[in-house]
């Protein structure tokens, strides 16, 4: 396997200003994936995709490569990231002539993501014919929609009307910000990271936060500073 990391990085976040490089802990946010990814044993690159100087800067900084900045219309709010990395992608074959057998896509904003979860999915990649793996993490398997007038209605049914619980199917949320990691050939041909032959490995719900709003920052640095008492309890509970 040649595996490249990639840690897209936008630079126009807006509801939380300048996220990926601001302080989280301690260091920067997106300091947390480019380590992970460098201390990954499956890892052979690790490259940020940013159209960002200063972000760039600060990626070089711990470890990372930025061999080019992303250009303005993949960094719009509507643009798919799946589209920058495979700009990226066709970038290095056609500058560098390199192409990886694997890519791996770190989001940086899940600092609570841990090694395990990495290579949980690289193991599901080798013993499985997947093309895709990602992570999940568990759910409610009630979900409801709300009409205008305030209406509440079923979004899903798996099994009866039930109100136990245990009568339903255990639902799942994608929390690929976590890991996504995907065959190039695949990627290449579908052009979606959700491949038709896509696996999953279920996450710790608590620690599948995604920094997306100020709320979402404040409660994963709770979870952050106190990781190791949060594991304790739950072992204590189980």
């Amino acid at each position: 396997m040649k595996v490249l990391a990639i840690i897209p990085a936008r630079g126009g976040s807006k509801r939380i200003p300048n996220k990926n490089i601001r302080d989280f802990c301690g260091k920067p946010l997106i300091a947390y994936a480019i380590e992970q990814a460098k201390a990954s044993p499956f890892v052979n690159r690790v490259i940020v995709d940013t159209d960002s100087n200063e972000i760039a800067d600060i990626a070089k900084k711990y470890g990372a490569e930025v061999p080019f900045l992303r250009p303005p219309h993949l960094a719009t709010d509507s643009a798919q990231v799946v589209d920058s990395i495979l700009h990226l992608l066709e970038q290095l074959q056609k500058e560098e002539s390199y192409e990886p057998t694997h890519v791996l896509i770190l989001q940086t904003t899940s600092p609570l993501r841990e090694q395990r979860d990495i290579k949980a999915c690289f193991g599901m990649m080798q013993k499985t014919s997947a093309t895709t793996v990602l992570t999940v993490t568990p759910t409610h398997p009630r979900l409801y929609h709300l009409k205008k007038d305030g209406s509440l209605v079923l979004g899903n049914k798996f099994s009866d009307d039930s109100t136990n619980v245990q009568a339903w199917r255990p639902a799942y949320l994608l929390n690929g910000c976590f890991v996504y990691l995907m065959k190039t050939s695949a990627l290449r041909k579908e052009r979606t990271i959700i491949t038709k032959n896509t696996k999953a490995v279920v996450c710790d719900k608590w620690r599948s936060v995604d920094l997306d709003e100020p709320e979402d920052w404040v409660v994963a640095e709770m979870l952050y500073r106190h990781k190791k008492e949060i594991e304790d309890s739950i072992r204590k509970l189980t």
